[in-house]
């Protein structure tokens, strides 16, 4: 089929996307051995039929790290749609009526805006799980670890004085919700704070609740999370948060570590930060750690995938684990 296409490496990926232009690319990162994977694979191959029009792309998340890594790829199946070599829109997880949804929407959005009414309820739904995602939601350029412009970095540093625990969206991986929350809010800057779903305001707003004490008091839910996180980093001696469980691992990276770990013979717990968004985006800020799985011992964060590798290759893993280094 001729848009249907497979990237084995970083430069075909690239190539792909220079081909197609102004036009949608749909990439599937994907695994063989993620039975979802497969079935979505079979989907993807349904709607290549009916949108001739769009590239549909598999590419093997594992075999080619440096994509999955720039695009913060930590599970399998991940979507994400380009326009122009840019990233527009992400879809995690196999959801076929969602994948269906969001092709349909991008490849038909030469459609003026505020033509589909459906399309803005669907944006506005969005939006509004958005703000609710985390108790304290920052919609910033960049990430907490980079900013990308010097108000967002402000914040960051506020926050962080103030010991605030929150989640993060970067808006400029989403065109979409970048326009769109400017109306959602009535705000027309960013960056944007929401606490419990309420727009709280901008960096000058959120410097006078600073100045005169009253931050920490406006994200009261963030203060509990960073408890609540602390607990559940010392729940047991070796805890793993990781994507799914012991029994069933549901990324390529969770599934190794546990082999890892089973190799050992030392007892740990798992954390299924799939099952829990504020967990998930909270300790992601809490230990200064952009990616999952995440492994500690004794409430110490002792790292991802690759550092529980590398002790393993060098011998230390089970020395780390009991404690004794």
């Amino acid at each position: 089929m001729a848009n249907l296409a497979e990237a084995t490496s970083s430069q075909q990926f690239e190539e792909l996307l220079q081909k197609a232009g102004k036009s949608l690319v749909v990439v599937h990162f994907l695994a063989p051995w993620a039975p979802q994977c497969t079935q979505m694979n079979d989907v993807m191959a349904e709607l290549a039929k009916e949108n001739a029009q769009v590239t549909f792309v598999k590419l093997e998340a594992e075999a080619v790290p440096e994509v999955s890594e720039k695009y913060e790829i930590s599970s399998v199946p991940t979507f994400l749609f380009f326009k122009n070599k840019q990233k527009v829109d992400r879809l995690d997880g196999a959801h076929a009526p969602e994948l269906t949804k969001k092709v349909q929407r991008h490849s038909s959005a030469a459609v003026p805006m505020g033509t589909g009414v459906a399309a803005k309820e669907d944006l506005n739904e969005r939006l509004k799980k958005l703000v609710n995602a985390a108790p304290c939601m920052l919609f910033m350029k960049g990430s907490p670890q980079e900013p990308r412009c010097g108000f967002s970095k402000q914040i960051v540093e506020l926050f962080k004085q103030h010991s605030i625990q929150y989640s993060s969206f970067d808006i400029l991986s989403d065109e979409e919700v970048r326009q769109g929350l400017k109306t959602f809010s009535n705000w027309p800057t960013y960056p944007q704070v929401y606490v419990n779903g309420e727009l709280v305001g901008g960096l000058d707003i959120v410097k006078e609740l600073a100045e005169s004490g009253e931050l920490k008091n406006t994200c009261p839910k963030a203060i509990t999370l960073e408890n609540r996180l602390k607990s559940l980093i010392s729940k047991k001696n070796v805890m793993l948060f990781m994507k799914g469980n012991k029994e069933m691992a549901k990324c390529g990276f969770s599934r190794q570590i546990i082999e890892m770990l089973n190799s050992t013979g030392v007892e740990y717990d798992t954390f299924d930060i799939l099952q829990d968004e504020e967990v998930r985006q909270g300790l992601k800020t809490f230990s200064n750690w952009p990616t999952y799985p995440q492994l500690y011992v004794k409430g110490e964060l002792i790292g991802g995938h690759d550092i529980v590798k590398e002790l393993k290759e060098s011998g230390d893993l089970e020395s780390v684990l009991k404690g004794e280094n």
